[in-house]
Parts: structure tokens; C-alpha cells; sequence
């Protein structure tokens, strides 16, 4: 954004306002000026410039004044205020109600330029960023994995864009692989902080010392190997989204800082005495039901109410079978564009079976095994003898076929999770990294699971 950008200059002293005119003219930009706050806020209203140059003291509606109302109308608004006095309190005061940058008369012409060159800049980055989520959003869309024609998926859908207007902590529970993180992002994009960031901790794949200081960040020697000071999470995402995955796997000592900064939006960096504040939304997911974590003391029950002000159930893919078909459809579309193949459907024997798979691992799992035919395939669609014999075997029993058809029928969600766990550990020969990569979950939650199922 250069040549033809429009600036509103808003002043009272009519040969400081032509002057800066000229000047921002002979640059080829779009000028508008303004004689009094009140003018410069109707101009604002009516044009919606690229930048407002604004005199902070004026008769009426100052400067300040202004800035706080374009604010409040588009926080992305770029505001440069200018003032003859050059006190260090209105400095301060202007940009922490979120001025670009301050100036003080007269105005150094080329500090001027340089300035409003950088200003500008910045906004064309920012919407090219906003451009690119946008578009990685709209990606995310078309591989399916937040698509659904099924009442549950629509309602849930529904409720989600309802509840991201609002500042509320979500808390979203499912399991692996239904695609919680998904929900998160879709709560962050339909937000007011869509253009702040979205940060995500993915709680289960880190230690307690990690957790923390990847959370709040550590100070330079607070511990061995702290070579230099980090900035974490919790501060990257302010006036953003922190997303924390499998949050119900956080130590009782990280709950009670965690607590903390909910509660009054501060912090210390681990090793720090400094107290950070922060402005948050926190959107937190988990595949265990908090509720009985809290029953077994395993989870504070204070910190249960603080993160679950919202609640969302993200239903897993047998209990909306009727959604398979779009969705995969859509994973075949992305694949094969993705691997250069010519398919363009699913024989309707091959989708017969995928619709009577109950699909332990859900959403994750129907991409896996779609990524896999597409690559397999040699035709233009992909037919019955591409899909995994356990798959087909289970269009008989309506079970997941995990072992040989002679094999007892798992009865139980969890019996299911552990002969898929078991499957896959013989498929990739026992190596625990890629059986959690192929699973979808951490290496950490890999080996609390085989503990929990004994397996090992």
C-alpha cells in the first residue's frame, strides 16, 4: 500500500493541516482534512481512510478522544497523533489507548514520510495476513474435517459461532481425533481477536518444567540449559487466543498458576520476580471428562469452573455416520489433488463399508485411511478392494475388526482405543514415535495409555 493511499489529517490550526495536505499530496497520496475532531470522526465514518493523522489538543473532541473512538469502531485502525507540547504523559496516555506512533509540531517532514510509509506497510501486512488465515481456514473447510450435514455437527457448528463473538473461557470435550483444535480455530477466526494470534499448547507432549516455562516463559538461569530469557505462550497470545490441548493432563503445580492468571490476568516468568499482565481468551480441549478427574482429586475443581464457562461436546464420527460421505469425498479431493491423481469418487461398496466402520479414531482415522487408497489407487475412483480388510471385516460385525474375524469383539470405547493401540504398535513393528504420530496423540499420552492398559 503506497501511491493512492487515503489519510485523514484532522487539526484545528488551518496552515499546520494545508501543510501537511501539500506535503502527503505531493507523495500521491489521498488526502482528507479535517478542522475539528467532531468533523474528523464523521469524515472517518463516511471515507474509512488507510490513516488519520490527528492533533491531540483541539476545541471539543481531542485528539485522544478520537483515537478511543476509532478504536472502539476498528481496533486495526492506524491512528499517528501529533501535539505542539510533546509531554511525556501524552505520549504514554496515546499509545496505550493504541496510537501507531506520536509526533510532536512542528512536524519533521521526513520523519513524516518515513512514518507513514512504515504505518501503511504494516496494514498491508496484516491483511495479507488475515488474507492467508483466511485462506488456510477455507482450506481447513475443504478437507473436511469441520464439514457435516448431520444435525449434531450443524448444531454444534451453530453454537460455536454464537459463542466466539463473546470473551467467554471454552472448554471443548471429545475424543482424540475429532478435531477439537479445529473448533478452536474456527472460535478464534469468527472472534474480535481474529487479527491477534492464536497460540497452542499441546499440554500432554511436554514435561512439568517444560509446561511452564513454555506457558509463562522463564528468565535467563532460571534453570540448566536457560541460556537466555523466553518469552511464552500465555504472552505471545495476548490480546489473542491461547488454545491448551489435553489440558487435563497438567500437573496439580501448573493448575495453581494457571488458576492464577485466569483469575487475575498476571504472571511471573519462571525464575522472574516481574508480574506480567496479559489479556487472554483461553480455549481449552480435553478427550478425558474433567468431571471425574475432579471427583478423583486429580483435577482442581476451582480451576474446572474457571475454564469451563462454555462447554462444547465435539460428537465423534459414529454418532454422525451420516456425515462420512462428505467428508470423504472431501479428504478424497484433497488427496488427490495433493498426490496428482485423477479420482474423482468413491465406489459405492467401498462407501458402504466406510459408513458402517465405527471409527475409534475418528475424524483423524477416515483422513488416514483415505490419504492411504488415494495413494494406492490406480484408477479414477476408489473401489471396494482398496479399503483395509479390518474395515471391510467390520461391515459385517459393525465392530472395528482389529484381529483375525475369530477374535472376541471389542464392547467398549476404551477396549476399541486399546486394540488400536495394539494394532498399530505391530503395524509399525513396536516404534512408539510413530505409533503416536500414526494415533494422533503425544508420545506422553502413548505411554500413559500402555500403562493404563498394561500393555507393555
Amino acid at each position: 500500500m503506497s501511491a493512492f493511499s487515503k489519510i485523514l489529517i484532522v487539526d484545528d490550526e488551518k496552515n499546520t493541516c494545508e501543510g501537511l495536505a501539500q506535503f502527503l499530496e505531493a507523495l500521491d497520496y489521498d488526502v482528507l482534512t479535517a478542522s475539528s475532531g467532531e468533523d474528523g470522526w464523521k469524515i472517518y465514518q463516511q471515507e474509512k481512510p488507510d490513516l488519520i493523522l490527528s492533533d491531540i489538543k483541539m476545541p471539543g473532541m481531542g485528539g485522544i478522544e478520537l483515537l478511543e473512538k476509532i478504536k472502539r469502531a476498528n481496533p486495526r485502525e492506524l491512528v499517528i497523533l501529533l501535539t505542539a507540547y510533546g509531554s511525556v504523559e501524552d505520549a504514554v496516555q496515546s499509545m496505550k489507548k493504541g496510537a501507531y506512533y506520536y509526533l510532536t509540531k512542528p512536524v519533521n517532514l521526513e520523519e513524516l514520510e518515513l512514518l507513514v510509509k512504515k504505518a501503511l506497510k504494516s496494514r498491508e501486512l496484516e491483511e495479507e495476513n488475515q488474507e492467508l488465515k483466511t485462506a488456510l481456514f477455507s482450506e481447513r473447510f475443504e478437507e473436511g474435517e469441520i464439514q457435516g450435514n448431520s444435525s449434531v455437527i450443524k448444531n454444534l457448528l451453530n453454537k460455536v459461532d454464537q459463542v466466539a463473538k463473546s470473551n467467554a473461557t471454552v472448554l471443548i470435550e471429545g475424543e482424540s481425533g475429532t478435531g477439537k483444535e479445529l473448533i478452536a480455530h474456527r472460535i478464534h477466526e469468527k472472534s474480535g481477536r481474529a487479527h491477534h494470534s492464536f497460540v497452542a499448547v499441546h499440554c500432554a507432549a511436554l514435561t512439568e518444567t517444560l509446561l511452564a516455562s513454555e506457558l509463562f516463559g522463564h528468565e535467563r538461569g532460571a534453570f540448566t540449559g536457560a541460556y537466555e530469557r523466553k518469552i511464552g505462550r500465555f504472552e505471545k497470545a495476548h490480546q489473542g487466543t491461547l488454545f491448551l490441548d489435553e489440558i487435563g493432563e497438567i500437573s496439580p503445580e501448573t493448575q495453581v498458576k494457571l488458576l492464577r492468571v485466569l483469575q487475575g490476568g498476571e504472571f511471573e516468568r519462571v525464575g522472574g520476580t516481574k508480574t506480567i499482565k496479559v489479556n487472554v481468551r483461553l480455549v481449552c480441549a480435553t478427550n478425558k471428562n474433567l468431571t471425574d478427574e475432579v471427583a478423583k482429586g486429580k483435577f482442581r475443581e476451582d480451576l474446572y469452573y474457571r475454564i469451563n464457562v462454555i462447554y462444547l461436546k465435539v460428537p465423534p464420527l459414529r454418532e454422525r455416520k451420516e456425515d462420512i460421505p462428505l467428508l470423504a469425498h472431501s479428504f478424497l479431493k484433497h488427496f488427490a489433488r495433493l498426490n496428482v491423481k485423477k479420482i474423482t469418487t468413491l465406489d459405492a461398496d467401498a462407501l458402504e463399508v466406510l459408513k458402517k466402520y465405527p471409527w475409534p479414531g475418528n475424524i483423524r482415522e477416515l483422513k488416514n485411511i483415505l490419504e492411504r487408497m488415494v495413494v494406492l489407487s490406480t484408477k479414477d475412483k476408489i473401489t471396494l478392494d482398496l479399503v483395509p480388510e479390518d474395515i471391510r471385516r467390520s461391515s459385517v460385525s459393525g465392530s472395528p475388526a482389529f484381529a483375525p474375524a475369530s477374535a472376541p469383539v471389542p464392547a467398549s470405547i476404551p477396549e476399541m482405543e486399546k486394540e488400536l493401540i495394539i494394532r498399530t504398535l505391530a503395524e509399525v513393528k513396536g516404534n512408539k514415535s510413530i505409533a503416536a504420530k500414526k494415533l494422533g496423540i503425544s508420545r506422553r499420552t502413548l505411554y500413559r495409555k500402555l500403562d493404563e492398559y498394561r500393555l507393555e
